[in-house]
């Protein structure tokens, strides 16, 4: 069997693995978060917090507990991260200097999990275990919070009322993500995952030397971190060490956790609109996006361009023989075009093209299906310009979803599509031209700039893959890389939040024979290119000084 043949059977059976489990989860999490049933579990929880379950929250309120609750969760890690020398199950690792400490605490809770450390070398089980498996938890509930505060916003009509955060992050927490990730450990342990609380031993000989290594709650935290499309790995090779994905069953494993809650959600969003269709129109559209980057990047990763590449069947550089170039296409795809950030290949090896189609996934703003939660609402925000766009060319006062989308809704989605755009191109100009970062670069020219520019997509966008080559373990990066980790996951919300309350307290419009259609083929074709204009004409010109100069050149 051709190695071209294998990957389209991965992808067929990881569709139709995503088709099966579709459905039943969409309308398990609608049921989930429209429950006004309590669990005893949860019961004991709201009242450690002091929380009303119950009580309805206007989108101040909501944004006022998803920002302190934040807060209070960076706090937290990094206060473990700089007292990790005088705790127990260190494995001896001193504690973490604190501009690394703010950098990685900042990155968990906004769900990046980039990382600028080598995680067998530095963290110990307490703050792997307690502190970051815990936030890949916590991160993506709140994501989802925010996601089902969104959907509220178009369902209701004449209130504010968005649900009660508590509750969302309570009930997507116990009810959704630890289910799934009690039974998905279970599957890792059985394709070979390690999982133990083993300390520092030899493991054999290494070029002349001996080489050590320590065990971990690897199989636990690495189900949650493609679940909650978190990303941060227990290793510094992340899903490329055979710890954390051993065998080519465990990396499509690995890649149907990365996409089955944010495909889903769009099922929990059409049960919750009540309008199925609305669902299939956005699920239409991010798999679209999601089957065109992974045919585009199969078919430039595989692409024979010298005798080199001819005998290794494709650009092998920097991909795992195990695994192959399909299930590192479909892995670099599957992680660039949602909020995960794990990786199983170096990015940094990929084509030229190929580098280029992980960075412009990211840049579409992780959409296609996106992270646990902000790509089901970066994905309404999108819908509700597509139909300003439509709107415009007919001369008809947009609607969405029975919504009129007027100045104030624009206006908010505006701003939620120019924040991160801001941040990635801000920080990398300034990056480039302060004679001190760039040393960080391992690479000149085109490859060294697409270094730069894909850290700052990646942590902008709240994912958390890194290309390689980049020492970011500078307090420059450490600190600005942190700053647009918060930002990029934290703006954004506020804007989501207000466009959510703003669209409850409005009254339905009837549908007219002049309405826009927004559960057909039609529409869903006009979301796919407003989306893909929208993100060239904004990140273009710095493709083409990177990834695209760099292609056309090889």
């Amino acid at each position: 069997m051709s190695p071209q043949v294998a990957g389209l059977l991965q992808l067929t059976a990881l569709i139709a693995a995503l088709a099966l489990a579709y459905r039943p989860l969409g309308d398990y999490m609608a049921r989930v978060y429209s429950s006004e049933k309590n669990y005893r579990p949860e019961k004991w929880i709201y009242k450690a917090i002091g929380a009303n379950p119950a009580a309805e929250m206007r989108w101040p309120s909501y944004l006022r507990g998803v920002l302190a609750f934040s807060a209070v969760s960076v706090i937290f890690l990094y206060l473990m991260q700089r007292v990790q020398g005088s705790l127990p199950g260190s494995l001896g690792f001193s504690s973490i200097d604190p501009d690394q400490a703010f950098n990685t605490a900042a990155s968990f809770v906004a769900n990046t999990n980039w990382q600028s450390y080598y995680g067998e070398q530095a963290m110990g089980h307490v703050v792997q275990t307690g502190g970051l498996a815990v936030q890949n938890f916590l991160s993506a509930a709140v994501g989802m919070a925010v996601a089902v505060a969104l959907v509220r916003g178009f369902a209701r009509s004449r209130t504010g009322e968005l649900g009660n955060f508590w509750a969302d992050l309570v009930r997507g927490t116990v009810r959704i993500l630890i289910p799934i990730s009690v039974i998905g450990a279970i599957v890792l342990v059985a394709c070979g995952a390690i999982q133990n609380f083993s300390g520092i031993h030899q493991v054999g000989q290494f070029m002349g030397g001996t080489q050590e290594w320590n065990g971990g709650g690897v199989a636990s935290q690495e189900v949650i971190k493609e679940l909650g499309t978190n990303g941060g790995g227990y290793f510094n090779a992340n899903s490329a060490h055979p710890f954390e994905n051993p065998n080519p069953l465990s990396n499509l494993f690995e890649i149907f956790l990365i996409l089955l809650i944010p495909f889903a959600l769009t099922r929990t969003f059409g049960r919750m609109v009540g309008s199925l269709k609305q669902g299939y129109a956005i699920l239409g559209a991010m798999a679209v996006i999601w089957i065109g980057f992974t045919a585009l990047m199969m078919w430039t990763e595989f692409a024979h361009r010298g005798p080199a590449f001819e005998i290794a069947g494709g650009a092998m550089e920097g991909k795992e023989t195990r695994f192959g170039i399909a299930g590192s296409s479909i892995f670099a795809v599957a992680t660039t075009l949602t909020s995960t950030g794990a990786v199983n290949s170096f990015h940094s090896s990929y084509t030229g093209f190929g580098g280029g189609i992980t960075m412009l996934g990211m840049q579409l703003g992780e959409i296609a299906p996106g992270g646990v939660g902000s790509g089901l609402y970066g994905m309404l925000i999108m819908a509700i310009i597509a139909v300003f766009i439509a709107g415009l060319m007919v001369g008809r006062t947009p609607e969405y979803l029975g919504k009129k989308i007027g100045t104030r809704q624009i206006k908010l989605a505006a701003c939620y599509i120019l924040v991160t755009p801001a941040l990635v191109l801000g920080f990398t100009a300034v990056a480039m031209a302060l004679p001190t970062p760039a040393d960080s670069m391992t690479n000149s020219g085109a490859h060294g700039f697409s270094e730069i520019l894909y850290a700052y997509t990646s942590g902008a966008n709240n994912n958390g893959s890194a290309f390689a080559g980049l020492n970011a373990d500078t307090q420059w990066f450490n600190t600005t890389i942190g700053i647009a980790m918060l930002l990029g996951r934290f703006l954004p919300m506020v804007f989501v939040l207000a466009l959510a309350g703003s669209l409850a307290e409005q009254k339905p419009v009837p549908e007219t024979a002049g309405t826009l259609r927004t559960d057909k083929p039609l529409y869903a074709g006009l979301l796919v290119g407003t989306i893909l204009i929208i993100t060239g004409l904004t990140y273009f010109p710095a493709l083409a000084l990177g990834p695209l100069a760099e292609g056309l050149a090889s």
